[in-house]
């Protein structure tokens, strides 16, 4: 269990594993500043470069606004810790991120959230609709996997790599929402981008779907269009986050 204590790692890791640490805290931080944070619930990972095939998360039984470089576990893919530490994994967050990271030579950060929002569109038989300007310009981009339960099965994640093809997004029925990056920048403006689209839609049908308009067949297609310079729109947003938490919640580069 977390008690606080964490040591740095900073002098012991090499220097693209320790900035990969820092910006994976960051996603925590920012996650849990939001409010999308389930206690000590869902992930998020991070590949770790070099020529092993192992991957940062989370401590099981710190909350995210707790996270920092150094208390992040390295992995392999098959949930073996290879790092010296007292903590332990959640194997939930194994099965889902193991299967991404194994399969998507893209998927440096993949981020899983169980927001309302998120559940609740997730819930919804049409997925994702084009309510908003959000939803349109991430539709094509959305993927489906259907509930099996708790994610402890290993089965599955054939089945969850399958679904999400080559796709950076995906809404996990019943269950919430994910993203996947080369960097954190795009995973994380990805996964902003779909929970404001949850939430949107969410808001708009709270008074029935009889008088809801959906944009016009022509502006989604449009939109879409439009929609491609996700990485320049990242690179843009991501220093910004960075400097919101180091005003409102620092010490996640420690």
């Amino acid at each position: 269990m977390a008690d606080g204590a964490i040591t740095s790692l900073k002098s012991r890791v090499s220097e693209t594993e320790w900035q990969t640490r820092v910006e994976l805290a960051a996603l925590y931080r920012l996650v849990a500043l939001h409010g999308w944070d389930d206690m000590i619930f869902t992930h998020i990972s991070a590949r770790v470069p070099g020529p092993e095939t192992h991957f940062l998360i989370n401590p099981y039984g710190y909350y995210f606004e707790e996270i920092t470089a150094s208390s992040l576990i390295k992995v392999d893919l098959d949930g073996n810790i290879v790092q010296e530490t007292t903590d332990f994994i959640n194997p939930a967050g194994f099965t889902i991120h193991s299967a991404i990271h194994g399969a998507r030579e893209d998927a440096h950060f993949v981020i899983h959230l169980h927001t309302v929002a998120g559940v609740g569109v997730a819930a919804q038989k049409e997925g994702l609709l084009p309510i908003g300007q959000n939803a349109c310009l991430l539709q094509h981009q959305v993927a489906y996997h259907g509930y099996e339960g708790l994610a402890l099965n290993h089965d599955e994640r054939e089945r969850l790599v399958a679904d999400l093809g080559d796709k950076p997004l995906m809404l996990l029925r019943n269950h919430g929402t994910l993203a996947v990056g080369r960097t954190a920048a795009q995973a994380w403006v990805g996964m902003f981008f779909l929970e404001r689209a949850c939430a949107q839609q969410i808001a708009a049908l709270s008074g029935g779907r009889e008088h809801v308009l959906f944009a016009p067949e022509a502006a989604q297609e449009e939109t879409r269009q439009q929609g491609g310079g996700v990485g320049f729109v990242s690179a843009l947003a991501w220093p910004g986050a960075l400097r919101m938490l180091d005003r409102k919640s620092p010490g996640y580069d420690v």
